[in-house]
């Protein structure tokens, strides 16, 4: 793993201004946060610096307001959610740089916590103009990432500002590289992918990074179907991108090569109509799907054959479900399987790592999303590691 600094390596922060970038990009339902996730992972810290005596500068961006000022997307919407999770006061300061942030500091007290405006406010930060970078950074003695959501984005905020001041990593940020580092940078063997979601197409690079890496790829989800037809299955009505069966083949054949087995489902739970529970559901192999039926989940007995590879891994990279989790009863696999993880992660034989909108709420529909060793919150960052992609925000660290 290569080493990055972290606030163990911190000295006397005592009276230092920490420009600490974090994600409080927070889902809003009349003007209060309906999931604070991502101030609860800052928290530490966050309260850490304060605690240590730092003037504490939060960089964050709200929405997406194209360099350009919008009432609505004011960071000043989540100050009180954050205040709230904190525990402590927090000033609102309207400006990322300038003499209002200098005079703001000079009132702050030692473990005083400021929250910058929205970061995004300004063009420089998208475009990464490093003399808007060197603005933000003459007001911090040191900066900190502890946004690992936003580290694939070569902004002024997650990568700019490293080139200016001492950088380190956050308590979060830390945490999220240690455990990616121990999926698939350095992982015990042998190692299962469970890949699902709809479409190929959005997991291409994904899957072609993984079978050079993992021993065991389970595919899941619509794209399942994909690779189901590319071996010559009639999948009736289900959801199939047929123009990317020869991708789905030469994935396959690359992954053959790589001695990784490639996992589909053998039964499947299928459908007429997409509803909950319907009349037209029945569990079949994938050779009895008819015309007019659609694969809506992996099968039972799949589902079983798939818990015992598990069974024999030692670490386990999850994104994405095995079915249309959101309608029952084709969330069953990718419950039974979450499940079957989290066991084996408790039994201490499996180290389990998941991130990904989806995968997230899935294993919280299952009920174990604190039973596996790490579930990332990072959409596209997750998914740009899982492709094996450098991240800008990382890199910048290093």
């Amino acid at each position: 793993m290569s080493s990055f600094r972290t606030l163990d390596d911190l000295g006397d922060v005592t009276g230092k201004v920490a420009l600490v970038r974090v994600d409080l990009n927070l889902p809003m339902k009349d003007g209060s946060a309906t999931d604070v996730t991502r101030v609860e992972a800052v928290k530490p810290t966050i309260l850490e610096l304060a605690d240590k005596g730092a003037k504490v500068l939060l960089l964050a961006h709200f929405g997406r307001p194209k360099g350009q000022r919008h009432s609505t997307m004011s960071t000043s919407f989540v100050q009180g959610d954050v205040e709230k999770v904190l525990g402590k006061e927090i000033m609102f300061i309207p400006e990322v740089m300038g003499p209002v942030v200098e005079q703001s500091i000079g009132i702050l007290r030692n473990g005083d916590i400021g929250l910058l405006d929205n970061v995004r406010f300004w063009p420089g930060e998208e475009a990464n103009d490093p003399e808007f970078a060197r603005g933000i950074a003459a007001h911090g003695d040191f900066y900190v990432n502890d946004a690992f959501s936003a580290a694939h984005r070569a902004h002024a905020s997650t990568e700019g500002l490293a080139h200016h001041l001492p950088a380190y990593a956050g308590r979060a940020m830390e945490a999220e590289l240690k455990a990616l580092d121990a999926a698939l940078g350095n992982p015990e063997q042998p190692v299962a992918a469970v890949v699902g979601g709809a479409k190929v197409s959005t997991k291409l690079d994904v899957l072609e990074n993984l079978v050079g890496k993992v021993q065991h790829l389970i595919i899941g989800g619509g794209m399942a179907n994909t690779f189901l037809a590319a071996r010559g299955v009639d999948v009736g009505k289900s959801l199939c991108e047929h123009d990317l069966k020869d991708t789905a083949n030469r994935i396959m054949d690359q992954a053959d090569h790589a001695g990784c087995t490639v996992h589909l489902p053998y039964d499947v739970v299928v459908a007429k109509e997409f509803a909950a529970n319907p009349h037209s559901l029945r569990v079949c192999n994938v050779h009895e799907v008819a015309e007019e039926e659609m694969i809506l989940d992996v099968g039972p007995q799949a589902v079983e054959a798939l818990g015992d590879v598990l069974k024999t891994c030692r670490t386990l990279v999850w994104n994405g479900p095995m079915g249309a989790f959101e309608t029952e009863p084709f969330d069953a696999a990718t419950v039974a399987l979450a499940k079957t993880a989290a066991a084996l992660t408790e039994g201490g034989s499996l180290t389990s790592v998941a991130g990904g909108g989806d995968t997230v709420a899935a294993l919280a529909h299952a009920g174990v999303k604190d039973d596996f060793t790490f579930v990332s919150t990072a959409g596209g960052a997750f998914l740009e590691w899982m492709e094996g992609k450098d991240l800008p925000g990382v890199a910048a660290l290093k």
